[in-house]
């Protein structure tokens, strides 16, 4: 957001642990200085820190807490009348996701601006893979195939002085209530690609998961591995993987089987089958940081 363009500052900022918020700080300063001027006065500390962050003299909020709690962000900045770049996902469970939309309907009746962090749709290669396959070039999207398969993310040790409510905070990733488990924090880019390929949402699912790696209490009660197939209305699937586990392959990743021939969505490439008369594709434009483009687009529909 600070290296968009014009003259954005970061003037308050909130969050629910004070060493973590002076982390934070301290390395958002180092990386734009001149840009941050955040007085002890304007850093809050607490849970209701978010509503005196977003209580302050401010044009746009920047939503990055855990999930669990972005509905009732997201909620509070629109009634205050403030734009809105919040992180995916929007929420870990129904109400919440209900709780989203009511306020992205009276932010779009109030002519407030909302981003969410879904960075593939502001990437080049994407954009045009998806526009070329929905022009017909590739042919029919019949089946997608992702994947967010890698070694796992970080764990926080609890402390002994730590409450219980302090340690799940703090170990957000692996409480259902904080993060929504592996799908819904990580896997959502893909499976949203996958949507964006088949231009539609799924009607049902099957599928399984569970715990074969991280078995320990100190990994909360989420899954480490999941297989699902998705099935859209139409009857065409949407096969999907996710997992954590060491050292075996990582790939994350989308891609599309088509009447025509195989497309490598994430890597912007199509080819064809031996008897198809489509031509073999593969994006080799600039794909300017995705990360940075999502925060242009933000100020530029702002201003």
């Amino acid at each position: 957001a600070l290296t968009a363009a014009g003259n954005a500052r970061l003037v308050a900022m909130a969050d629910a642990f004070g060493d973590r918020l002076a982390g934070s700080l301290d390395h958002i300063s180092k990386q734009h200085e001149g840009k941050v001027d955040v007085p002890k006065e304007r850093q809050f500390v607490g849970f209701d820190a978010f509503q005196r962050a977003i209580d302050s003299d401010v044009d746009v909020v920047i939503l990055a807490p855990p999930p669990g709690f972005r509905p009732a962000h997201f909620d509070y900045a629109v009634s205050k009348g403030r734009h809105v770049f919040m992180e995916k996902p929007v929420a870990v469970d129904g109400p919440g996701v209900r709780m989203v939309f009511a306020a992205a309907a009276r932010a779009k009746e109030a002519g407030l601006k909302v981003g969410v962090g879904l960075q593939r749709h502001h990437s080049a290669k994407y954009t045009e893979t998806i526009e070329r396959l929905r022009a017909g070039e590739f042919g029919q999207a019949l089946v997608s195939r992702v994947y967010w398969n890698s070694a796992g993310v970080w764990v926080v040790d609890r402390k002994p002085e730590w409450s219980e409510m302090t340690y799940q905070m703090r170990n957000w990733y692996y409480f259902n209530w904080l993060c929504g488990d592996q799908i819904v924090e990580q896997h959502i880019h893909n499976l949203d690609v996958g949507n964006w390929i088949m231009d539609d949402h799924p009607v049902s699912c099957h599928g399984m998961g569970g715990r074969e790696v991280r078995t320990g209490d100190r990994y909360g009660e989420i899954y480490d591995h999941f297989a699902i197939e998705y099935v859209y209305g139409d009857g065409r699937r949407m096969q999907s993987q996710c997992r954590h586990h060491p050292q075996t392959r990582q790939q994350v990743d989308e891609f599309a089987h088509t009447s025509e021939g195989i497309l490598h969505v994430g890597g912007g490439r199509f080819t064809p089958h031996a008897s198809s008369k489509a031509e073999a594709w593969r994006f080799r434009d600039e794909d300017p940081n995705h990360f940075q483009v999502e925060h242009d687009a933000l100020f530029a529909a702002i201003r």
